[in-house]
C-alpha cells in the first residue's frame, strides 16, 4: 500500500516542474485543460489506469498509448513531460502529479476548490449562490465547484472549502436537533 505522504513527496516536485514550464511558456491554462481531460480520461478508464501502472508492460509499449490519447495536437511540452515519467517510472504516479499541478493553479490564479455535496443536482442558481458564498468565505477570485450526490442527505448541501465545512444538510440540521436533545 502507497503512503499518502510518500506519494504526496514525490508527485509534488513534479507537479512544480511542469507548472515551472508552463509559467515560463505562458501556457499554464493551455496545460489546466490538458491536465483535466487527461484527469477525466484516467477516472473514466480503470483499463488505461491498471496499463498504466503495471510495471510489467514495456515502457515502449507505454508511450505508445500516451502518443495515441494526446493525438498530434498535444501540447508538445505536456507529451514529453509524460514520456518522461513513463522513462523515470514514475506514470504510477501520473493522478497525483495532475492533481497537483491543479492544485499549484488554482493557487496561482486565486481559485477556491469547493467540494458540494447535495442530495439532488443544483441547479444554476443554486450553484452560483455556492460560490458567491465560497467566494466571501475564502475571498478568492473565482471558485471551482466539485459536485457529488448524496442521495441519504436528504436535502440541503454539505460545501467542503480546504479544512472548512459548512453542513446545510438536514440530516446534519437533524443530528445537531439531536444533540441539543440528548444534551438537555
Amino acid at each position: 500500500m502507497k503512503s499518502n505522504v510518500a506519494i504526496a513527496e514525490i508527485s509534488q516536485p513534479y507537479a512544480e516542474a511542469l507548472m515551472s514550464v508552463a509559467q515560463s511558456k505562458n501556457l499554464t491554462d493551455q496545460l489546466g485543460e490538458d491536465v483535466r481531460s487527461l484527469l477525466s480520461l484516467l477516472l473514466e478508464s480503470e483499463q488505461l489506469r491498471n496499463f498504466l501502472d503495471n510495471p510489467f508492460v514495456a515502457l515502449e509499449d507505454k508511450k505508445g498509448v500516451i502518443n495515441r490519447i494526446l493525438g498530434d495536437g498535444a501540447n508538445a511540452y505536456f507529451r514529453n513531460f509524460l514520456l518522461l515519467l513513463v522513462d523515470r517510472r514514475r506514470i504510477l504516479l501520473l493522478e497525483p502529479i495532475l492533481q497537483q499541478y491543479l492544485t499549484l493553479l488554482r493557487q496561482l490564479k486565486q481559485i477556491a476548490l469547493a467540494e458540494v455535496i447535495s442530495a439532488v443536482p443544483l441547479t444554476e442558481d443554486q450553484q452560483q449562490a455556492v460560490k458567491d458564498k465560497v467566494i466571501a468565505l475564502t475571498k478568492a477570485r473565482e471558485v471551482e465547484l466539485d459536485t457529488k450526490i448524496d442521495r441519504e442527505l436528504i436535502g440541503g448541501v454539505i460545501i467542503r472549502v480546504g479544512s472548512q465545512v459548512i453542513d446545510a444538510s438536514l440530516r446534519g440540521q437533524l443530528r445537531r436537533i439531536s444533540l441539543r436533545l440528548n444534551g438537555a
